[in-house]
């Protein structure tokens, strides 16, 4: 008897840390960028002003004493202008391209405001955290310093980051888990050119295109789960389709890969199509 319960026990245990280890925190990635106006070019942004370099320095040493991983920005941004010498084309914007390139699950769009008084000075530090696939925000702080007689912006930025880093982290953990445990959100659209004789009801293989549309999105959302805003006969708009942080594999997972296995599919049917992705939003367009 006592054999038994014992195992018993031990089965109870080794299933709850198997449980455990299941639903361990997954941490984000984290980069910290500077916020640039529409059409400024980053670079330029960086070198006219040291104190962004130093008040970025101070952002990510406070979340690397959290044990936050980050990815250096600075670093990034230089690979990403030598690999855009080296080659031609058209411009592109080099501060998407290296966000998007750099590995990181979160960026954290940072600008710090300084006030000069007889007073004392202060910073005041802004930071907004968004998820690099899609854009969405994720969080929103403000920091600030408080007034004191000192011209360095570092230690400025230092004390108001430290200030809120703890909440403003927690919420990007929040979030962050949220999307490992439910999918990532995405809004897709189905459209028909003006030019088209394609419509939503048309017979595909014995079933309606909507239905055929329908049981795809069903298929590879993330869990199952999507939800319709409305249809046409020339348009299906899903306003939520919840994607996999991660593939099959492991490896990353985002709206491009999810774009290309749906426009494989379409493909498949004979269907000629156009596509566009902006940020968390597909739109896909049947020719």
């Amino acid at each position: 008897m006592k054999r038994q319960i014992l195992f018993l026990i031990a089965t109870v245990l080794c299933s709850f840390v198997m449980k455990a280890q299941n639903t361990a925190t997954v941490q984000p990635k984290i980069m910290v960028v500077p916020y640039v106006k529409e059409g400024e070019d980053i670079r330029q942004v960086i070198e006219s002003d040291p104190n962004i370099r130093v008040v970025l320095s101070k952002i990510r040493e406070a979340f690397d004493n959290r044990g936050f991983t980050t990815v250096d920005f600075e670093t990034r941004l230089k690979a990403q202008s030598i690999n855009n010498a080296l080659s031609q084309g058209a411009q592109q914007d080099l501060k998407s391209m290296v966000v998007q390139g750099s590995g990181a699950d979160i960026y954290v769009e940072t600008e710090y405001l300084l006030s000069e008084s007889p007073a004392g000075n202060s910073v005041k530090v802004l930071m907004k955290a968004c998820d690099v696939s899609t854009g969405n925000s994720l969080a929103n702080k403000d920091a600030f310093s408080g007034q004191f007689y000192t011209n360095d912006v570092g230690r400025l930025a230092g004390v108001a980051v430290e200030k809120v880093a703890d909440d403003f982290l927690n919420v990007i953990q929040m979030k962050f888990s949220d999307i490992v445990a439910h999918g990532r959100s995405i809004s897709l659209s189905f459209k028909v050119d003006e030019s088209s004789a394609v419509t939503m009801t048309q017979d595909v293989g014995g079933e309606e295109l909507a239905d055929k549309l329908m049981d795809w999105v069903a298929d590879h959302a993330y869990q199952n789960n999507y939800h319709v805003q409305g249809s046409s006969d020339l348009e299906i708009i899903f306003d939520d389709v919840r994607i996999p942080l991660y593939d099959a594999n492991g490896r990353n997972y985002n709206i491009q890969q999810f774009d290309r296995e749906l426009r494989q599919y379409l493909r498949s049917l004979g269907f000629q199509i156009g596509h566009v992705t902006k940020n968390n939003t597909l739109v896909v367009t049947f020719k």
